[in-house]
């Protein structure tokens, strides 16, 4: 089952190429025309080389996975002895899990929610069982769990019962994000009118007041919540203290965060969510030395990486190891223990 998935996703890759050779594509973030052009560039490769080539999985070719692989190369090629980058288009998360455990992609960036289920084989992996042959190395940004809504009647997640929501794509991590979030509420699907729908279309239905709140779980500001707020008044829906803590000790891949007044046109105050952690994974098949290597470059190469994309600002040693409860590669513990961080 897992090698014919793998299968479909090589051709996934091979259509992702064709399309980004085609020319013109709309970008999922407010920068998405320079962080195409960024990581297409280094995609193509970024001068001389050196050491063995290191597979990087990330996700489409407009999207942030991409653009971040690319800088990552761009910046630390130059810089390492033992391996170099070359970055894959793919599709995102749980693909990347499959490609490594196939040994198609040898790293690759994955939500910490999903990179948890398929080493647990539950929620997204169910049906496959448990994946091995992966372990973390880096938490890199947060991934924040926003309940956008332009009702006056939703202020909390209770409020939600019996109205229309938009929970993501069927099958994608933001519906298991949603089912997780409302359980903790003592609320369930049955509770509210189920409308799977991407980013750009629950923002679209808000508009047309066609639903009552959306489920999106992205880097804050995220563009299509960013366009929605310049048209109509938005609210952010918070968790409270009590439901966070409930949350976390049931799924301990959540972290507490805050969404800054301002981050939306019209929202002034700050708001209590979760997020989940974007996260660099590698094949337990890489070697300790390469591991270390990499992550090693990356750290001391921040302020270049953050040049490169803003993303970059938000790696910090202190939060690199957040949510992250699965035992890290060895190459990745050997540096955090140099820094005084102890991990499994």
């Amino acid at each position: 089952m897992k090698k014919l998935l793998s299968l479909v996703m090589t051709g996934v890759i091979a259509m992702s190429a064709l399309t980004a050779c085609g020319g013109s594509s709309t970008g999922t973030s407010a920068a998405g025309t320079t962080e195409t052009s960024a990581a297409a560039a280094a995609a193509a490769g970024s001068g001389a080389t050196s050491g063995e080539e290191v597979v990087l999985g990330t996700g489409g070719t407009t999207g942030t996975y991409y653009a971040v692989g690319g800088v990552m190369a761009t910046v630390l090629n130059p810089l390492m002895q033992n391996s170099h980058l070359t970055v894959t288009s793919t599709g995102a998360s749980k693909a990347n899990i499959q490609l490594i455990d196939d040994g198609d992609a040898d790293m690759a960036i994955v939500q910490n929610d999903v990179m948890s289920y398929a080493h647990e084989g539950t929620d997204l992996f169910a049906d496959e069982g448990a994946y091995e042959k992966f372990a973390p190395v880096c938490g890199l940004y947060d991934e924040t769990v926003q309940i956008i809504t332009c009702s006056d009647d939703v202020k909390t997640v209770a409020d939600l019962k019996g109205k229309t929501v938009s929970v993501g794509d069927a099958g994608s991590g933001v519906e298991f994000n949603a089912r997780q979030i409302l359980d903790a509420y003592g609320l369930t699907f049955d509770d509210i009118k189920v409308v799977n729908a991407s980013f750009g279309d629950s923002a679209d239905s808000l508009k047309d007041e066609k639903i009552d709140a959306a489920f999106i779980v992205a880097g804050a500001p995220t563009t299509a919540v960013v366009d929605l707020s310049t048209t109509k008044a938005v609210h952010l829906v918070e968790l409270d203290d009590e439901h966070i803590k409930a949350l976390q000790d049931k799924y301990s891949f959540y972290t507490a965060t805050t969404i800054p007044g301002g981050t939306y046109t019209g929202v002034d105050a700050d708001a209590k969510t979760v997020s989940v952690r974007a996260t660099l994974i590698a094949s337990t098949n890489l070697s300790e030395d390469v591991v270390y290597e990499m992550l090693k470059t990356m750290f001391d190469n921040k302020d270049a990486l953050a040049q490169g994309h803003a993303k970059f600002e938000l790696l910090n040693i202190d939060d690199a190891t957040k949510g992250i409860t699965i035992p890290f590669h060895p190459g990745a513990k050997k540096y955090y223990e140099e820094q005084g961080i102890t991990v499994q």
